[in-house]
């Protein structure tokens, strides 16, 4: 492991956490998704531990079939931005989508989320999945996945353009001359592209950390070439090192290409855990939380992945059915490895449905396992981080005062942050404004 190499934490807020029926649990807040003192609770405990930032996750479509934290849960920066001012070095970051918001709007929403926050925003950068979102906004068809990341890679080219719109020392406010700015340090975008006309500049100045962090979410082919190209920071998901070693190297090789450093981009995966005083006590955990999805619900939640498609019109504990291409146009790398993973291991659809309900936390055991786990797959370049969800309700915390402390001895994550804002968190440089190049 390289010296200067440090392993990077956040955490996710997912409601109650565990499965789709954990908010069952005799330990949840069945109304996580929508208390504050719940999400506040969450947020000094991630500052507490020293973790990176805190994501926000978020979808623009919902039905009677949709897991609850998705049906009654806070708009991504309206609780950032109440967070901003309860916490002082914890990174925030939301999800907005580039499919259905305009560039403007949010490069002043993020923008303003950085300076609410002193330098702590990050935009995690999706391009919407479920096909009726097309439905909430006045749109008649949801875009193709391809045509959704043409229209998603102009949008960060007009949305880091805006943030240049002002120099760092723009706005003088010199009270004797009356000078409140520097005209020569103002810059307009005048973008004109295919799917956007934005003349600019933005009405906000630039931001205490450059610009704000930007995430993608997505391990498609697209949606690699877009974080290649775009982004600070990958948010994945792999369910064995082999696959999480390989995408990890196909995205910092696609750096390359476009002048970038390997350092420049964090591969965050999406992991979930279960801390236990030994075996017993973790099995215990989560058999205790899976019980809790009925074979509806799972059925209803592996749905949401293939367009909301109703699975409950096959036979349970036959193999499970062919569907096509169903879901190439919704979450297209989780979909194929859904397919994949049942057709080489020939699983029923029950099989497959619970499963995916309540997967089992791949970082398991004691806090010493745990911290096994996560440092084989650092150490081993199968990600730069971790995203932590907890595997039942009351496991995050248990992360934070039991696994940390251990990562934090082997000299693996750091005992204090090393400055104010999350690209100093990250370790990230700050970005050259496009008009000035300093």
């Amino acid at each position: 492991m390289s010296a200067h190499r440090q392993l990077r934490l956040g955490t996710i807020l997912h409601g109650a956490s565990g499965n789709m029926s954990a908010w069952r649990h005799p330990a949840a807040v069945a109304d996580a998704s929508i208390n504050f003192d719940f999400v506040k609770a969450t947020a000094l405990k991630a500052e507490e531990g020293k973790l990176d930032f805190l994501f926000v996750a978020d979808g623009l479509y919902i039905n009677e079939k949709s897991i609850p934290h998705f049906l009654n849960r806070f708009e991504p920066l309206t609780v950032l931005s109440a967070l901003a001012s309860i916490t002082s070095r914890l990174g925030l970051v939301g999800t907005l989508s580039t499919s259905y918001s305009e560039p403007f709007t949010t490069a002043r929403q993020f923008a303003s989320l950085d300076h609410l926050s002193n330098g702590r925003a990050g935009w995690n950068v999706v391009t919407s999945p479920l096909e009726g979102s097309a439905k909430n906004f006045s749109r008649e068809k949801h875009p193709e996945h391809a045509l959704r990341y043409r229209i998603a890679d102009e949008y960060l080219d007009v949305v880091k353009g805006l943030w240049d719109s002002w120099e760092g020392d723009a706005f003088v406010r010199n009270k004797e001359s009356g000078q409140f700015f520097d005209p020569a340090k103002l810059h307009a975008l005048d973008h004109r592209g295919d799917f956007f006309q934005v003349a600019g500049p933005l009405n906000i100045g630039r931001t205490p950390q450059g610009r704000p962090i930007v995430f993608q979410a997505g391990a498609s082919d697209d949606g690699k070439k877009l974080a290649a190209k775009h982004a600070d920071a990958i948010f994945t998901h792999h369910e064995t090192v082999e696959e999480a070693k390989a995408f990890y190297r196909d995205v910092k090789q696609q750096l390359e290409t476009h002048g970038r450093r390997a350092s420049d981009l964090h591969i965050f995966q999406g992991v979930s855990v279960i801390v236990g005083k030994d075996a017993d006590d973790v099995e215990n955990q989560y058999q205790t939380t899976a019980a809790l999805v009925s074979i509806n619900d799972a059925l209803n939640y592996l749905g949401r992945y293939f367009e909301h498609h109703d699975f409950s019109q096959y036979p349970l504990d036959e193999p499970f059915p062919d569907i096509g291409d169903l879901g190439k146009n919704s979450f297209r790398s989780t979909t194929d490895e859904i397919k994949r993973n049942a057709r080489e291991r020939n699983l029923t659809l029950r099989q497959v449905a619970l499963e995916a309900a309540s997967p089992r936390p791949r970082f398991s055991g004691t806090p010493e396992e745990v911290a096994d786990g996560l440092q084989a797959w650092f150490e081993g370049y199968a990600a730069d981080g971790f995203i932590i969800q907890g595997g039942t309700p009351d496991t995050f915390p248990r992360f934070v005062d039991q696994v940390v402390p251990v990562l934090q001895a082997r000299g693996l994550f750091r005992t204090e942050y090393p400055g104010t804002t999350l690209r100093e968190s990250l370790g990230l440089d700050e970005p050259k404004n496009a008009f000035t190049q300093q």
